[in-house]
């Protein structure tokens, strides 16, 4: 992987230098350096502030999307209502509400934050909801035959049985959640990574636009791997 970035890094540096092309048309990475040095002040507030909308978004929508998957695990009926638009709502793009969160909770931080729990909620909900649906019948019939309530099989049997499910889904938003919060800083924000592009590329700086992009891929890689190190807990505590 290192090997791969160091390659790709030494291409565009010589693509950039043998055919001349502008530095406002795509800067090198020696130019990108250069402006990640230069702003590094400015990019450590934008850092902080868009990953505080990735965190702050994930825990909101992860947690929304385990308690309605429980209650639906809970509740059949419930579960057979809310499962095929669970499904439904995988195919509306979410980024699409980002205006109109803007509109309706202003131009903080709450709208990123709103935008990234939505983005977040539906993955881990229908990953953890299909997960406790499909709790194999066996361990239902011992659960049942040693007289154990509705919410005592949920925790011992359905629950860890699902945890995979869960581990799945936390994977999956781990990958939109900061998308989710550029889009919501592009569409309405003056602070974080995002609006840091925006004002970058109206000013025509291409290579700060290109050292903001550099933090958004770099807390994004972190962010992954923390949610993957947590989801890999969740397998191993499966798997007993």
């Amino acid at each position: 992987m290192i090997r791969l970035a160091v390659v790709f890094v030494l291409l565009w540096q010589g693509t950039v230098t043998a055919l001349q092309i502008p530095r406002f048309l795509l800067p090198g990475p020696l130019a990108v350096a250069s402006a990640v040095i230069d702003g590094r002040a400015a990019l450590a507030r934008a850092a902080l502030i868009t990953g505080a909308e990735i965190a702050a978004g994930f825990a909101i929508g992860a947690g929304l999307g385990v308690l309605l998957a429980l209650a639906m695990g809970l509740l059949a009926p419930l579960g057979r209502a809310l499962m095929p638009l669970m499904t439904f709502s995988q195919t509306v793009p979410i980024f699409a509400f980002a205006p109109l969160l803007t509109l309706w909770l202003g131009y903080g931080i709450a709208p990123k934050i709103a935008i990234v729990a939505l983005m977040v909620f539906f993955p881990v909900a229908s990953a953890f909801g299909d997960g406790l649906a499909r709790t194999p019948k066996v361990f239902r019939e011992l659960a049942d035959s040693m007289g154990a309530t509705p919410l005592e099989a949920m925790r011992i049997v359905r629950i860890p049985a699902a945890l995979p499910d869960l581990a799945s889904g936390l994977r999956i938003a781990a990958v939109y959640a900061p998308a989710a919060a550029i889009v919501g800083e592009w569409v309405g924000g003056s602070h974080g990574l995002g609006a840091l592009m925006i004002q970058s590329s109206g000013r025509m700086k291409i290579d700060a636009m290109f050292a903001a992009l550099a933090a958004t891929i770099l807390i994004a890689i972190a962010f992954k791997a923390a949610v993957s190190r947590l989801a890999r807990r969740l397998d191993r505590y499966a798997a007993g």
